[in-house]
């Protein structure tokens, strides 16, 4: 019996250290021209606010804690940016037409409302991460504003 448990926790091991061997590409692009903070006038209140809560997995660059080297977390983590990213890339703004970035403010505010975003996994490992109340509504004020003004500017043209 003690032969058995001790060859599975050795295939085990073995197992966990093999797997360390296939890494998923990393999301390190660099802040290109299309990104939101070179499109829009973005306050530096809610710069913070999307750096801190959003960009990790909604943008080109992510930036890596220690657990993310390791897997399978290192897949689990790959599979959230990769979804959040086909959901919303902000470093693909300017590829947008008007009417998604106009969609997409709006759920941008909902979504943090009803506190689905950002997600509960990423609010656990990053404490800084969950906004607050007054975060949040600071952040529905600037994305009304900034889809009011794409709406006018719009119209204008």
């Amino acid at each position: 019996m003690r032969r058995i448990l001790r060859f599975l926790v050795i295939s085990l091991l073995l197992a966990f250290i093999v797997l360390q061997f296939f890494q998923p590409e990393k999301n390190n692009g660099e802040v290109s021209s299309n990104h939101i903070f070179n499109q829009e006038q973005v306050p530096e209140n809610i710069q913070n606010i999307l750096t801190t809560a959003c960009l990790d997995c909604h943008s080109n660059h992510t930036n890596y804690w220690w657990y993310n080297n390791i897997a399978p977390v290192s897949w689990m983590v790959n599979d959230h940016i990769s979804e959040g990213k086909s959901e919303l890339n902000f470093s693909e703004w300017a590829a947008m037409d008007i009417f998604e970035k106009i969609t997409i403010l709006e759920e941008i505010c909902q979504e943090t409302e009803r506190k689905s975003m950002p997600l509960k996994s990423y609010r656990t490992i990053h404490p800084k991460a969950k906004l607050s109340d007054e975060q949040i509504a600071e952040l529905c004020n600037w994305t009304t504003k900034l889809a009011e003004e794409l709406l006018a500017n719009a119209a204008s043209e």
